[in-house]
């Protein structure tokens, strides 16, 4: 029962990204390894992030936190103010993104496409695999690995979502008028996290509503990123 409960999971949580790298004629562009360096660059940008993290937000107790880190977070002591912090850090994907992009070449939904799944392909293997490896192994069932794997493909659509408003800022023939709504767009990607886990948890809500909430606001986000990327390509 244990292992066909795993291998749900793994189907639920990879399936889709190998269905929309098969299906959307990527596999015919020989992307594979275009996807593979674009993972690389997802780990390094997330190393980078975890060294920031390790040096402004030390873990507390730690003995080296006098004598190391920088106190520049020290004095803030509301707990929304350090986690707003900790989520800026988030920015730096979209830095990460870029870099990505720029290493593509091609038309701007491929580009788009190839970023998107590799960057979201190397977080699910980075972030989710080893825990849905070992817990839904597990002996008792959890509802919680099944949720893992359905926000694992509502995170390939805000990974594809990211990049298209990374290519469009990139762009010099988008409508100016158009770059503060890309702005806006990707700010709120990278803060949307944050806000449904204050709303979850001021709300007390259960993780299935949250997820339902996360999959409304990332679809009506990507549509509104369509709309846009639909004014250039």
């Amino acid at each position: 029962m244990t292992f066909y409960h795993f291998g749900n999971c793994i189907a639920l949580a990879y399936l889709p990204y190998y269905l929309a790298y098969k299906h959307s004629g990527l596999s015919e562009y020989g992307a594979f390894w275009k996807c593979v360096a674009t993972g690389m660059i997802y780990a390094l940008t997330q190393l980078c992030k975890m060294l920031v993290l390790a040096t402004f937000f030390p873990v507390p107790g730690s003995q080296r936190d006098a004598a190391v880190t920088l106190d520049a977070f020290q004095d803030v002591k509301n707990p929304l103010t350090l986690e707003f912090f900790k989520a800026s850090i988030d920015l730096a994907d979209l830095i990460g993104m870029y870099i990505a992009l720029s290493r593509i070449p091609g038309r701007g939904h491929s580009k788009c496409l190839t970023a998107g799944i590799g960057w979201g392909t190397a977080e699910l293997i980075l972030s989710r695999f080893l825990t849905i490896w070992v817990g839904a192994k597990g002996i008792e069932f959890n509802w919680k690995y099944i949720q893992m794997s359905f926000d694992a493909n509502i995170s390939m659509v805000q990974h594809i979502m990211t990049a298209a408003l990374v290519w469009l800022w990139s762009r010099h023939d988008v409508k100016p008028s158009f770059y503060p709504v890309v702005a806006i767009l990707a700010i709120i990607g990278v803060y949307k996290g944050l806000l449904i886990d204050i709303f979850s948890l001021a709300s007390h809500i259960d993780p299935w509503t949250s997820l339902v909430i996360k999959l409304i606001i990332t679809a009506f986000l990507g549509g509104l990123t369509i709309r846009v990327y639909s004014t250039v390509a």
